[in-house]
C-alpha cells in the first residue's frame, strides 16, 4: 500500500511539475484521437443519415451488424489494418505501419461503428412530425435530411464524442499499429503498459489519472448533452 501511495504522490508531482514526457505523450494521444474522431464523423454522419433516411433491402440486417461491432475487440481492428498496411499488404508501399498515420487509419477504422450506429440510432429519434413539416413548407430531401440532423445534432454530437472516448481509451490498435515508440508513436495507453510492466508505477499511475480525467471531462459533455 506505501509503494501505491507513494506512487499517487509521486503522480501528482508529475503532473504538477509539467512533466515533459508526460505532456508529449499525452498532447500525442489527444491530437492522435482527434485526428481519428474527425475523420470517422466525416465519413459516418452523412453515411448513417443516408442509411437511416433510404429503405433497401437488408437495411435491418445491416444496422444490426454495425451494433454488433460497437464490442469489436481492438485487437482484431489492429490485426485487420496491420495486414492493410504491413510491407505485403495492399497499402504497405506507403509505409504507414508504426507511423501516427497508420494508427489514426486503426482508430478510425475502430470507432466507425460506435458513430456510425448511434448517429443511425439519434436520427430515428426524432419524431416524423419534423420530418412532414419540413416536407410540407416546401424542402427538398437534402433539405429534409439536414433539418432532421439539425434537430438531432446533441445525441450525434455525443455520438462522436464517445468515438473519441473510445479511441483515446484503446490499446490493441495503438500497440500492434504504433509499435509504442518513445517520442514517435507512444501514446498513454501504450505508455501506462510499458511503464507497469518496467515497475514506474508513479509514471504509470500519472499517466492513468491524466487519461482518467479526459474521459471524465468526456463522459461529463456527453451527459449535458444527453441530458443526464
Amino acid at each position: 500500500m506505501d509503494e501505491i501511495a507513494r506512487g499517487f504522490i509521486r503522480a501528482v508531482e508529475l503532473i504538477i511539475e509539467l512533466d515533459p514526457e508526460v505532456i508529449e505523450v499525452t498532447l500525442r494521444s489527444f491530437l492522435i484521437a482527434l485526428a481519428s474522431v474527425t475523420i470517422a464523423s466525416l465519413i459516418n454522419v452523412p453515411l448513417g443519415s443516408l442509411i437511416h433516411f433510404h429503405r433497401f433491402p437488408g437495411r435491418s440486417a445491416l444496422i444490426n451488424l454495425i451494433q454488433t461491432l460497437y464490442s469489436i475487440p481492438t485487437v482484431t481492428v489492429g490485426l485487420f489494418v496491420f495486414l492493410l498496411i504491413s510491407r505485403a499488404g495492399p497499402l504497405g508501399s506507403y509505409g504507414l505501419l508504426y507511423t501516427p498515420y497508420g494508427m489514426i487509419i486503426g482508430q478510425t477504422v475502430l470507432i466507425t461503428p460506435v458513430i456510425l450506429g448511434l448517429t443511425i440510432s439519434a436520427l430515428s429519434g426524432v419524431s416524423e412530425d419534423i420530418r412532414d413539416t419540413a416536407i410540407s413548407l416546401g424542402a427538398d430531401r437534402l433539405q429534409t435530411m439536414w433539418t432532421v440532423i439539425a434537430e438531432a445534432r446533441g445525441p450525434v454530437l455525443a455520438a462522436v464524442l464517445l468515438g473519441f472516448g473510445r479511441a483515446l481509451s484503446e490499446v490493441g490498435v495503438a500497440m500492434m499499429i504504433g509499435g509504442n515508440i518513445r517520442g514517435y508513436t507512444r501514446v498513454l495507453t501504450t505508455a501506462i503498459a510499458l511503464e507497469t510492466s518496467m515497475g514506474n508505477l508513479e509514471v504509470s499511475i500519472a499517466l492513468g489519472m491524466i487519461l482518467i480525467s479526459i474521459s471524465l471531462v468526456v463522459n461529463t459533455v456527453v451527459g449535458r448533452l444527453q441530458g443526464w
